[in-house]
């Protein structure tokens, strides 16, 4: 029997809009994934403390409030600070394509803009994380 991936839905700051971050958690749960909703308003250390907890393969950040530049770092230097570099950080909202190549350089792995397909997101997510083999591919 194989065990799903683990994965973390994480809306951190003080965003409140959190319906993208809730289709993307029933799709990824529908696609097999142990998926962990954490809520509104959560810090980055928050984040990371439920990651150990929950002993996840990847955290999902859903941002709109403008504030991805200081999270997707602070979430990453979080994970980092509590020995779960191994974990995939990824995540999407109201992101300028702008900011995205510095968003990857500070730790983020994939970064989904408005209208991405939620196949999509579970395709990328499956795919990077049989090809680290952290769990039976989905």
């Amino acid at each position: 029997m194989s065990t799903p991936f683990r994965v973390i839905v994480a809306k951190p700051g003080l965003d409140g809009h959190d319906r993208g971050a809730k289709v993307v958690a029933r799709a990824l749960r529908d696609a097999g994934f142990e998926v962990i909703y954490t809520g509104l308003h959560q810090t980055p250390s928050a984040v990371a403390a439920t990651a150990l907890q929950e002993d996840v393969d990847a955290v999902g950040l859903s941002i709109l409030s403008g504030a991805h530049n200081m999270l997707f770092p602070a979430v990453r230097k979080a994970l980092d600070e509590k020995g779960l570099s191994d974990i995939l950080l990824f995540g999407g909202g109201i992101i300028p394509e702008a900011d995205v190549a510095g968003l990857l350089e500070n730790g983020a792995t994939a970064v989904f803009g408005p209208g991405t397909r939620t196949d999509e997101i579970v395709s990328w997510l499956s795919d990077a994380l049989a090809e680290r083999g952290q769990r039976d591919e989905i």
